[in-house]
């Protein structure tokens, strides 16, 4: 059977069972199987595949069509232009969350410029690192920069440093074992935290891929979606140098409660909500 037969009928499997972007989820599966890239599939339709490969290729959408999420089934996801191992032990990275990694980076990059003048180096704190994305991602970008990458979980540290060692950015990032920023051993000049924001009530609504697969503590947020975020900018004050700032991932809706948590939390701090593509108050920009 050719290449290009194989991804269709794989295509048209997922399509019946209503998994979106069928065509690409079966690009990605076929790839892994294969280790092609996707132009090499492109440019080799007719390429014959072994009875092998094809019954491995069927595990694998069996695997998918129990709702198991593709990137665990390939232990990676693509995030930032970079690519990061992932298992069930880290939520997986989502596209939205690079908007939070753009506004580190000119934050840092206009910081990191008065600094070097004082020959300081620029510390970041991100709470709750999960596979290491964000610290990962900033790091490979900001040579300059140190980063101590917390998280309650042990195991997700263990995802996370498995990626730092593979991009070679071990000198850069401290990874500490603790809740949000207790564990964090001094001031620094941003905190960055993509934390869990869903309402505990809403989890039931969310696709079987996230609730059967991913992390519970990375995605429930408590009652209001905003305990978590809440305990965080709690001890932010604490834990952050004069002219610092506090970066900030909510989900949508979620704007006005997030206004008000600030006004309670840190009456004196400025802030404001930054709209993704969509327009969804994404990004939550505290400066003290």
């Amino acid at each position: 059977m050719t290449l290009e037969r194989v991804l269709q009928q794989t295509a048209r499997v997922f399509n019946l069972h209503g998994i979106e972007d069928s065509h690409l989820e079966a690009r990605i599966l076929l790839g892994h199987i294969l280790k092609l890239s996707p132009a090499q599939l492109y440019t080799q339709p007719e390429r014959t595949l072994s009875q092998e490969k094809i019954e491995s290729l069927q595990q694998l959408i069996e695997r998918r069509l129990c709702q198991e999420p593709t990137a665990y089934i390939v232990k990676h996801k693509e995030f930032y232009g970079v690519d990061f191992y992932v298992d069930p032990r880290v939520l997986i990275p989502r596209p939205e969350t690079e908007l939070l990694v753009e506004k580190s980076f000119e934050f840092a990059k206009n910081r990191t410029n008065c600094l070097s003048s004082l020959k300081k180096p620029f510390l970041i704190a991100d709470v709750g690192t999960g596979c290491g994305a964000i610290a990962i991602s900033l790091a490979l970008n900001l040579p300059q920069i140190e980063v101590y990458a917390t998280d309650i979980s042990p195991s997700a540290l263990e995802v996370a440093r498995l990626n730092c060692e593979y991009h070679n950015v071990m000198e850069q990032i401290t990874f500490i074992q603790g809740n949000l920023l207790e564990p964090v051993p001094e001031p620094v000049d941003l905190i960055v935290a993509n934390l869990a924001y869903i309402k505990s009530s809403e989890l039931a609504d969310l696709s079987p891929e996230i609730t059967n697969f991913e992390p519970i503590v990375a995605i429930d947020g408590g009652r209001n979606g905003l305990d978590l975020i809440q305990q965080l900018l709690e001890q932010a004050e604490e834990k952050i140098h004069s002219r610092g700032c506090l970066l900030l991932e909510i989900g949508q809706n979620q704007g006005k409660a997030m206004v008000s948590l600030i006004n309670h939390c840190l009456p004196k701090a400025r802030f404001e909500l930054i709209p993704d593509l969509s327009g969804i108050k994404r990004v939550v920009k505290i400066d003290f």
